[in-house]
């Protein structure tokens, strides 16, 4: 007896929704606010896909922290390289010769 209230409830909810539906759509400008509701709509599920997207965003981020935390911890227990010595070079005495007598 319960499960028939219960399901004669649901009917006569549904029937009065429905019913509802339909005098809005009557309304003048109700176009209008059922466009609004369906822009709102789409700007909804266009922002949970970005949400979704910054979830997966943050566990790379979170991940890239570690390794860098890793690493700059590997890094300050083994000593530093030396950088290889730069050498220059100069001008033999020939070349020298050369420009001062073109300057002449």
């Amino acid at each position: 007896m319960a499960t028939a209230r219960r399901s004669d409830l649901l009917g006569r909810l549904a029937d009065l929704s429905e019913e509802a539906i339909q005098r809005l759509t009557e309304v003048p400008g109700a176009d209008r606010a059922v466009g609004a509701l369906n822009a709102l709509r789409e700007r909804t599920d266009e922002l949970q896909r970005r949400v979704r997207g910054l979830e997966g965003m943050e566990q790379r981020l979170a991940a890239l922290e570690r390794k860098v935390d890793k690493l700059s911890k590997a890094g300050s227990t083994t000593p530093s390289r030396s950088t290889a010595k730069k050498t220059t070079t100069t001008k033999s005495s020939s070349t020298q010769k050369r420009a001062s007598t073109k300057s002449n």
